[in-house]
Order: structure tokens, then C-alpha cells, then sequence
């Protein structure tokens, strides 16, 4: 059975563990070296308006395994780079390919194609969003321990478009969040708003100790990203002391595990030591960007 509907955010999908069930057969048969040719002659358009590594990757290589065919589009590629509306592009995407994947600064930008369009429009990343990413971290939390019951999580750092996601997508599935952020960078009320209609419990702190206590997830994200780099000295400024580090982790759990969507600012918001140690999911987490969103274009192509 196929969804054919637009994902925006990670609420926009009725059953996130559907999508992730998905994900997790899918990587298993992969895994065993058995074909998963779920979508034979299926197109991806990939439209990317910012750079990435994981992103286009992830979906290439995933939609050839699916047995699709994956396009890469800049905007250099298209009529968008000599100012066609992105409506047009929508409309016209629509009567080539299956599904469309977007990676923009502006929310805005994915809405209106989404709008324009007659085929799914998937986020893969916006200033506001990033529900992709949502998806490859609940996997692997899931993976590494077995289920979302008494597990609890922390972000420390920006409540930036990766946050926010996450905050909603962990509330989806019960999954408790504490959220340490300095002032002024905190989530988006409207964030706070949709997780509240979750079973799990988003809590928010400017600080960092209080988060991780007892935390089995930490969970942090660069504090200057994409577009802030004129920011860049004050953000470092308002973010000492939110560095995850070995002292940091002292006060989580005994066997807690980390994220980090990357890429790494090591020296930043985390520390090399702790980036590349046992206690680091960082490189699943990265993988399963592929298998998790392998799991969604088969749900919402059928």
C-alpha cells in the first residue's frame, strides 16, 4: 500500500515505528545480501539548494538499491537558476518522476513546491526541519537499545532545525526528551506545542548537567551552521559550557550512547574523544540515514 502524501516534518507521517519497521527490514535483508528491489523504475528527483554529503548519498545509493533511479538537480541544473518559479518546477517535476526530495534553506521553498506538485515532496533538510535525519536517529535508538520503553534522551547545543525534529519525532514514540539549550536559542514554541500531543515528555533547560543526568541518549549538533558563519564568535561565546565531553557524560548514564548528525566540529560542541568512542552511535546513526529513509520512500511509494 502506497502514501502518496508530502513530508515536511516528521508529524506529517501518521506512523513514524511504520516507517522505521520499514527502515529496519530493509537494512536486515540488505544486510543478509538479499535484493531489495522494492522500487523497480521509480524516479527521485533530488533538488539541493544547499550542499551535502550525507543527504545525496544516502538517497542516491538508496534508491538504486530499491532499484529506482536517483537524479541530482542544482540550481544551476535547472530553470530555477535563471528564475523560474518553484511552483513551475513543482508542477513540471511532477510529470517525470515519483517522489521529489528537497534540500533548501527556506521552509518556505519546500512548502510551495510541496503545494505545486502532484507527487510526494519530501524535507531533506530546511532552516526549520529535518525530518530525514529524525528518522535515521530514532532507528538507530531503537537498534542500539531494543525499543523506545525507559529510555530517555538529551540534546545539548542549538535548538536548531535538527532539534526540533527530533524533539517531536522522540515524542511521537514515547521517547522522553530533555533539551539544554543557552537563552535564545531555544526550541520553537510551535515545536513544544506539537510534542505535547505526543506520549513523550519534551523538557527544556538552559542547563547542560541537568539535561544529561541520567540520560541513556546525548544527542548534540554543530553550533554554527550553514548561513551562521557571520555569527560565528558570539555563538561560541554562548555556547561554553554545552560542550558534550567526558565530564559531560559522567553525569549520564553508565552505558549511555551519542549522536551527532554530523558534520563534527570537533573541539566545539563535542570532543574528539568521545566523537570516536565505544560510547558513539555517530556512524550508525549516519548509515541509517539510507536505511530509514529507504523505509519511508518504500511507505510512501508502496
Amino acid at each position: 500500500m502506497s502514501h502518496l502524501q508530502d513530508v515536511l516534518d516528521v508529524d506529517d507521517l501518521p506512523d513514524v515505528e511504520a516507517v522505521l519497521d520499514l527502515g529496519a527490514e530493509l537494512k536486515a535483508a540488505h544486510a543478509d545480501g538479499e535484493p531489495i528491489r522494492r522500487l523497480p523504475d521509480r524516479t527521485l528527483a533530488m533538488l539541493f539548494e544547499q550542499p551535502s554529503t550525507r543527504t545525496r548519498l544516502s538517497f542516491e545509493t538508496g534508491m538504486t538499491l530499491l532499484g529506482g533511479h536517483a537524479m541530482m538537480l542544482s540550481p544551476d541544473d535547472m530553470q530555477l537558476g535563471r528564475g523560474e518559479p518553484i511552483a513551475d518546477t513543482g508542477r513540471v517535476l511532477s510529470r517525470y518522476v515519483d517522489v521529489v526530495m528537497v534540500r533548501t534553506a527556506e521552509h518556505a521553498t519546500v512548502e510551495t513546491l510541496a503545494e505545486s506538485a502532484s507527487v510526494p515532496v519530501v524535507n531533506g533538510l530546511t532552516d526549520r526541519a529535518h525530518p530525514c535525519q529524525t528518522l535515521a536517529d530514532l532507528l538507530t535508538v531503537r537498534e542500539a537499545f531494543g525499543g523506545f520503553d525507559d529510555v530517555t534522551a538529551a540534546w545539548v547545543g542549538d535548538g536548531n532545525n535538527v532539534a526540533c525534529s527530533f524533539a517531536v519525532g522522540a515524542s511521537m514514540v514515547g521517547l522522553d526528551v530533555t533539551v539544554a539549550t543557552p537563552e535564545g536559542y531555544e526550541l520553537r514554541p510551535d515545536v513544544l506545542e506539537r510534542a505535547a500531543a505526543n506520549p513523550g515528555d519534551v523538557e527544556t533547560t538552559t542547563d547542560p548537567a541537568d539535561a544529561v543526568a541520567g540520560a541513556d541518549v546525548v544527542y548534540t549538533d554543530v553550533w554554527v551552521s550553514m548561513g551562521h558563519d557571520a555569527e560565528r564568535e558570539r555563538r561560541l561565546r554562548d555556547f561554553e559550557g554545552f560542550q558534550v565531553n567526558g565530564d559531560l557524560l559522567a553525569g549520564a548514564a553508565p552505558d549511555a550512547k551519542v549522536l551527532h548528525c554530523l558534520p563534527a566540529h570537533r573541539g566545539e560542541e563535542i570532543t574528539e574523544d568521545v566523537l570516536l568512542s565505544d560510547a558513539s552511535l555517530v556512524w550508525d546513526q549516519a548509515e541509517n540515514r539510507m536505511h530509514a529513509q529507504n523505509g519511508l520512500l518504500v511507505w510512501l511509494l508502496g
